[in-house]
């Protein structure tokens, strides 16, 4: 294949992928924006409840990443009794990590009060949090069966159930957060059942359209309960856990910057939530070209042509590269305009500009650390990228944001500053790793 075409077959293959996840992500948007509209306090205690959740949401989510690549790898093979085997273990293993999650934070909830923060920002975001916990069982059966596709090359239906639910979840939001046409104003609150109620129609209908989808009729059995592999389980743990560890360190990264912002005062932690959610968006867009990163090379690495794997990775990091600097730009130009969509706070708005200015900074860097690290997953390839994550971030960033912010008084920048040094070491980490690994296994 020519470059051409390698990026032809990595946009088709990568679009409904970058929609889909900016659909998952257009959820917390949507929430920020709306809950932003009732005021600073109840937007605060979203982004301090989204901390936890979302810190163990994306555990779950890197969980869920080790059925794509080996399914990938199965269908380059014509392995269909193996592609059957994973759809099967890998609903159970998500399941059972799901149900783990819930109970770890019902069982945490309890940590806010001890961590420093805004009481009144505490007391609303609590209730929240119980609820959109809820929500993390039906949204593992979707992963389960949206990765599943996804190995097969299948990913146009998760985009379109996405961007039904978020549409849904906005219908709600406006019901019940607003108490509108009879239903009752309940806040934040509101926002977290809408939440659920999407994520439990998505969940379901992603397990409709496998199970009665024509190209999948020949692997119903993955749909049976029982007579499991404990060798089959302890591979997909082999690349489940790690990956979900690597998000857990670069999520609890962002949310500890949350928690550090809220030793700055309730402006500053809103004004983060508005750089973070509008950052988050542009990530999501080049998670999809990490997923079909992780795809792609997880295909050719089943069918042998290690060549195609690397030209496979590098077209794809420079698609990255393009959008990402796209988004760059636009956080500096509109600065200013952009925290407005959130809120009608000149205070929240005068932090917040700054804060993407740094983000607009890092967009490169962000790119090329989610491609490298989905390349690297189709390599199976995930437990030296998590070791880099953690020093990238815990060892250097968080630190140097941590000194910044506090003993040298640059305060919510400061904090940034530290995300922007992370995020540029991790790049730099990951994209050696794959160069060196692609070179080391690449033939002619």
């Amino acid at each position: 294949m020519t470059i051409r075409q390698h990026i032809k077959t990595n946009f088709l293959l990568a679009y409904p992928v970058m929609i889909s996840m900016l659909g998952q992500v257009m959820t917390g948007v949507a929430d920020s924006i709306m809950i932003g509209r009732t005021g600073a306090t109840p937007l605060a205690a979203s982004s301090l409840a989204n901390v936890v959740f979302m810190l163990l949401l994306t555990f779950g989510i890197g969980v869920s990443y080790a059925i794509t690549p080996y399914v990938a790898e199965a269908d380059g093979k014509n392995d269909k009794p193996m592609i059957i085997a994973l759809l099967k273990h890998g609903l159970i293993i998500n399941l059972v990590t799901g149900l783990i999650l819930v109970i770890s934070i019902l069982a945490t909830q309890f940590i806010f009060y001890h961590i420093n923060q805004p009481e009144e920002v505490v007391d609303l975001a609590l209730p929240y949090l119980r609820i959109i916990s809820l929500s993390i069982l039906p949204f593992m059966v979707f992963q389960t069966y949206r990765q599943f596709a996804e190995g097969l090359h299948s990913t146009r239906m998760a985009m379109i159930i996405v961007i039904g639910s978020n549409l849904l979840n906005i219908l709600l939001n406006y019901l019940l957060i607003y108490g509108k046409f009879g239903f009752p104003a309940m806040g934040l609150n509101g926002a977290g059942w809408a939440t659920l109620i999407a994520r439990i129609i998505m969940g379901l209908l992603m397990a409709l359209y496998i199970f009665y989808g024509k190209k999948f009729l020949d692997y119903k059995g993955g749909f049976s309960f029982g007579n499991y592999s404990s060798k089959l389980i302890n591979r997909l743990l082999h690349i489940g856990i790690p990956a979900g560890i690597q998000f857990i360190f670069e999520v609890a990264a962002f949310g500890f910057s949350a928690i550090m912002m809220g030793w700055l005062g309730t402006t500053a932690l809103a004004a983060h939530q508005i750089a973070i959610n509008l950052a988050t968006i542009s990530y999501m867009m080049t998670s999809g070209l990490g997923a079909a990163a992780t795809i792609r090379i997880g295909s050719y690495l089943g069918q042998g042509d290690r060549f195609s794997l690397r030209m496979a990775g590098f077209t794809l990091l420079g698609m990255a590269l393009f959008i990402m600097a796209i988004w760059g730009i636009a956080f500096v130009v509109w600065r200013y305009e952009l925290p407005e969509i959130y809120i009608d706070d000149s205070e929240v708005i005068a932090v917040a500009a700054p804060l993407l200015i740094i983000a607009g900074l890092f967009q490169l860097s962000d790119g090329t650390q989610v491609v490298c690290a989905g390349a690297l997953r189709g390599l199976k390839d995930v437990k030296i990228p998590s070791l880099l994550i953690f020093v990238a971030y815990w060892i250097i960033g968080l630190p140097l944001g941590y000194a910044l912010a506090f003993p040298l008084g640059y305060g919510a920048e400061g904090i940034w500053y530290g995300l922007l040094i992370g995020l540029t070491v991790t790049a730099s980490a990951m994209f050696v790793r794959f160069r060196m690994l692609s070179r080391s296994t690449a033939t002619n």
